[in-house]
């Protein structure tokens, strides 16, 4: 097997373990499908994968290794994500998502493809630890005699893929549990839960030291 093949198959097999561990985008991707419908789901999940892209982009340029050494420019971007998580997992667990009807039902807010699709972008973007996996993630994937922007990018393209494959069939999951998952208590039990995860992970990302 030539070295970059084998390079990739690497990668391929580490990064997608690291797809499959739940976390922060998992959560948000599986609440915004069920609560405001498969459309929505996959614009949150498109907003996830191309804030991926930006950063393993950045890492390929040496834009995220500057970020890492730079502690200023860490911290901002640490606490602006920090508090914006903290906001979203406080609107989740508090603010009221359900709207009443005229005919007294109740049915969950829903929230538009390009809102849905903002919020995952702002999520992975505004996590400076994103930056640095992939900054100390993809060299180890890198074989000697490339063009090491060029195989950055594929590498950090092939995550992209597989982070929204992964996504995609979560999403589609969720159809046949529709009619369970849109009923208000369930909804309200996963927004809780959701915002549970949101502000922890914003309470992590505060403490993170940038060694």
């Amino acid at each position: 097997m030539s070295p970059i093949l084998l390079s990739l198959t690497s990668f391929v097999l580490a990064a997608g373990v690291f797809t499959l561990v739940p976390g922060l985008d998992t959560a948000f991707v599986l609440r915004t499908a069920t609560v405001s419908g498969m459309r929505a789901g996959f614009c949150a999940a498109l907003g996830i994968t191309i804030g991926l892209f930006i950063w393993g982009g950045g890492a390929a340029f040496g834009l995220t290794a500057l970020l890492a050494a730079s502690a200023l420019g860490f911290t901002i971007v640490k606490w602006a994500g920090a508090c914006y998580l903290f906001v979203m997992g406080m609107k989740l667990l508090f603010q009221s998502r359900t709207a009443r009807l005229e005919n007294g039902a109740v049915r969950p807010a829903r929230m538009s493809g390009w809102h849905s699709f903002r919020q995952g972008l702002l999520t992975n973007l505004l996590n400076p630890k994103v930056g640095i996996f992939f900054i100390t993630f993809l060299p180890q994937f890198i074989p000697h005699d490339v063009n090491v922007v060029r195989f950055s990018l594929l590498l950090a393209l092939i995550q992209v893929l597989l982070t929204l494959s992964w996504f995609s069939l979560l999403i589609l999951m969720t159809a046949p549990l529709g009619a369970f998952l849109s009923r208000p208590r369930v909804v309200r039990s996963l927004d809780r839960a959701t915002g549970g995860v949101f502000m922890a992970f914003g309470f992590k990302l505060a403490l993170e030291r940038q060694g």
